[in-house]
């Protein structure tokens, strides 16, 4: 919980759903334990509000791991992100680059 400097009041940020779209780990599954792991572990993250990338003209935004990207919409009203693609950077230009945007 964080407080307002202003006013002491407390501001409760309220947490995101993540949610796996179908296609999701199409490259994911291929990755090494470690890797997964990793990924896993930024998916947990995500949960918390931040704020991300996004791609021009569309309205994917996109979280880096390493070399890694995972592209998602986000819906502001109910809190979740939905996410499309998880792949390195040369998966990801490729997927960017298919008209999935």
């Amino acid at each position: 919980m964080k407080l307002l400097p202003s006013t002491g009041e407390a501001l409760e940020l309220k947490h995101w759903k993540v949610l796996l779209k179908p296609g999701w780990d199409v490259h994911f599954k291929k990755f090494d334990k470690p890797t997964r792991e990793r990924i896993m572990k930024k998916l947990d993250q995500m949960e918390k509000p931040a704020k991300p990338r996004g791609l021009r003209s569309s309205n994917y935004l996109v979280e880096e791991v390493g070399q890694y990207r995972i592209a998602y919409e986000a819906d502001e009203q109910a809190h979740t992100k939905s996410v499309h693609f998880i792949g390195n950077h040369k998966q990801y230009e490729k997927w960017y680059g298919q008209g999935f945007i």
